[in-house]
């Protein structure tokens, strides 16, 4: 609820070149964004109702405006009661036929339906019962009944109650539970992919048919239509009328204590705009505020002409039922279109109290590499609106983050300009820093070269729910720094467990050893047969030494996955791009080194007897892992401690089986 400066992501074009103005350390303030949330700390009691003059002549003309059509509809009506008849009858109301075949029954319950006749039948019963009269008063009346009944008016409206009747007593459909079959159903093929029970696959079958999918979708649309003529607010409402010459709007919405508002604003001129709904808050709930909607009054109080704190600290003390008065945006925007939520993984570290272009601060949704975010509204191209996962609960408004399109134009140039700004430092010719600017402007044009984008920039990775079936495991890869541990816990397990965790048979190009036997402990080819491998890419990393060719291939791992193992790998960092892009699905745990203290006296139970910097070098070794490729691991586990450390990885293999894993969506296409 506190004031921000906002810069809504957009880019202005300086000296040429595009993009953020990177020579402004403080932003230009276009205009300020607040966040109306009304938190119920914030204020105790409600302000009082203050009948504005405004407010009064829009109530004053709407009672005008009921009177006269209540006395237009009172001269329409028929005076039953001038009826010289129907005075008689209501003075001596005994005057009658009694009917016997109706006997009230006390203390029952009788549940009342609307009853639909034809009017031929109408008709004919009254003639009936007129011919069955002896009493001519008697006769009379059915026949002023028949005259009304013959009467076109009468007929019109005896045909609406009629169609209205058999409208309400059509069975109402039920309530869906929910407008997302099409993702549920998603979600389950996915946690059964590559499933060998017969269920599985048949699941998986059904759910893959076009039927049911065109099932499924029909469901959606419905069920969407239907949720949204809930109202999720208590007793929301809306109605429009006409003052000084303009089209209002009034909205009374109740917004609880533990419920945020959800809507920021801003000022245009005099005027108090919404610039922002956000998911999860009342006014996203209502659906009765939107995005361009100027704010007149809110309970009585004139806003038009204020400081948006001044909008604050008016709504601070407002909560339970809220009034507006709102001059409704002028924009034709489309009708809205059912956004699926998306699920990412961030390849980078965000603060928002560190981002000057954030458009409300207090919205702004911090996180870190590796975390796992929902993205439920892109409708801002610049700053979506996301969830963090695990947060949810804890978490009512969902939050701003950087479009995944503004974050990499903003790294892009933010690297443009440090690299213009090397020439004048290291003394390079300013024909090098032209040449230099002219490539990197190229390499980072965002709509020509998105690959080189997304290798170069890191923003999010579009993730999915995996399960590994049970006689596929996915393989384990362990990185680290030297002397980390991960080779002697790759040992480990398979010294202890050799029916379930294996490695896989390396290549080579040397010459077979006598106690060697090739497939057992090496893949013996070669050297034109390993540079063809090479060349195709079945390598997931090799190298040479002394002479020989040496290198772990991907056709090795899937060997020992498809008898049922799990294969441990220890892998350098520069493999992990191949092993991603493979169909392997491996799971990566980075293994790092602990304090500088307790890695030496780890190295010396082993008889290590390291130097000071040679310690410095595995700490800053790992940083630098961490920080190039830390987007890429699943996990990690300082090494403190041997057996904890073992237990720990143990944990988290033991893991994939009875949880879902996130794993790139690509990997399931």
């Amino acid at each position: 609820m506190i004031t921000t400066s906002y810069m809504n992501g957009h880019m202005t074009e300086s000296d040429g070149r595009g993009g953020v103005e990177a020579n402004q350390e403080e932003p230009q303030q276009w205009h300020r964004e607040m966040a109306v949330d009304c938190p119920g700390d914030l204020g105790a009691r409600t302000l009082p109702v203050r009948r504005s003059a405004q407010l009064e002549r829009i109530r004053q003309h709407q009672e005008d405006r009921r009177r006269k059509e209540e006395e237009g509809r009172n001269r329409q009506e028929l005076d039953l009661t001038a009826s010289i008849r129907l005075k008689k009858l209501s003075q001596n109301p005994k005057v009658g036929i009694d009917n016997p075949t109706f006997d009230p029954i006390e203390d029952s319950v009788v549940k009342e339906v609307p009853f639909c006749l034809k009017l031929e039948e109408l008709l004919m019963s009254l003639k009936q019962v007129q011919h069955c009269l002896s009493d001519g008063q008697s006769q009379e009346d059915v026949e002023l009944v028949l005259q009304l009944v013959q009467k076109t008016d009468f007929q019109k409206a005896f045909n609406i109650h009629n169609a209205v009747a058999q409208h309400m007593n059509r069975p109402s459909p039920p309530f869906p539970h929910t407008d997302r079959a099409q993702g549920l159903a998603h979600e389950v093929q996915s946690m059964v992919h590559n499933s060998q029970h017969t269920e599985g696959l048949e699941l998986n079958t059904l759910l893959s048919s076009p039927h049911v999918q065109a099932v499924l979708l029909a469901h959606d649309c419905v069920a969407e239509q239907e949720m949204q003529l809930e109202p999720l607010t208590p007793d929301p409402c809306e109605a429009l009328t006409q003052w000084g010459g303009e089209t209002v709007k009034i909205v009374r919405m109740e917004k609880a204590r533990d419920i945020p508002l959800g809507a920021t604003v801003r000022n245009d001129m005099d005027s108090v705009v919404i610039s922002r709904i956000v998911k999860g808050g009342a006014a996203e709930r209502s659906g009765l505020l939107h995005e361009g909607d100027e704010v007149l009054e809110i309970n009585g109080v004139e806003i038009r002409g204020k400081d948006v704190n001044e909008v604050f600290d008016i709504l601070a003390e407002m909560h339970g039922t809220l009034t507006f008065i709102l001059i409704p945006s002028s924009q034709n925007k489309p009708p809205p279109i059912k956004e699926t939520v998306v699920h990412v993984k961030a390849h980078f570290d965000y603060d928002p109290s560190d981002d000057p272009y954030v458009p409300c601060r207090e919205l702004g949704l911090c996180f870190q590499k590796g975390d796992i975010l929902h993205i439920i509204s892109q409708d801002d191209p610049n700053w979506w609106q996301a969830y963090r996962d695990g947060d949810e609960d804890n978490q009512p408004l969902a939050g701003l983050v950087p479009g995944k399109s503004f974050q990499q134009q903003r790294e892009a140039m933010k690297q443009t300009i440090e690299e213009d700004k090397e020439p004048e430092k290291s003394g390079k010719l300013w024909c090098a820093k032209k040449n230099k600017k002219k490539r990197k402007k190229l390499l980072y044009n965002i709509k020509q070269n998105d690959d080189n984008d997304s290798e170069e920039i890191l923003t999010y990775e579009e993730m999915a729910l995996y399960h590994q079936p049970a006689n596929r495991k996915r393989p384990i890869a362990l990185i680290g720094p030297p002397n980390c541990g991960q080779n002697d816990l790759r040992q480990r397990l398979l010294s202890s467990q050799p029916d379930r965790f294996g490695g896989a048979v390396p290549h080579t190009t040397r010459n077979r050893r006598d106690v060697e036997v090739s497939g057992r402990d090496y893949h013996f080819v070669s050297r034109q047969a390993f540079d063809m491998d090479a060349t195709a890419g079945k390598f997931i990393e090799s190298g040479e030494f002394e002479k020989n060719l040496y290198g772990t291939s991907t056709d090795s791992v899937r060997q020992l996955i498809n008898m049922g193992k799990i294969c441990l790998l220890c892998l350098h960092t520069q493999s992990l791009k191949t092993l991603r892009s493979s169909d392997l699905k491996p799971y990566i745990i980075f293994i790092a080194p602990p304090s500088q203290e307790r890695l030496r006296a780890l190295l010396t139970k082993e008889s290590k007897n390291p130097k000071p910097e040679e310690l410095r070098d595995i700490i800053e070794k790992a940083r630098e892992m961490e920080q190039n490729f830390g987007h890429l691991f699943d996990a990690a586990i300082v090494n403190t401690d041997q057996d904890k450390a073992y237990q720990e990885l143990l944990r988290l293999i033991n893991k994939l089986d009875t949880e879902p894993q996130w794993v790139p969506s690509s990997w399931l296409r």
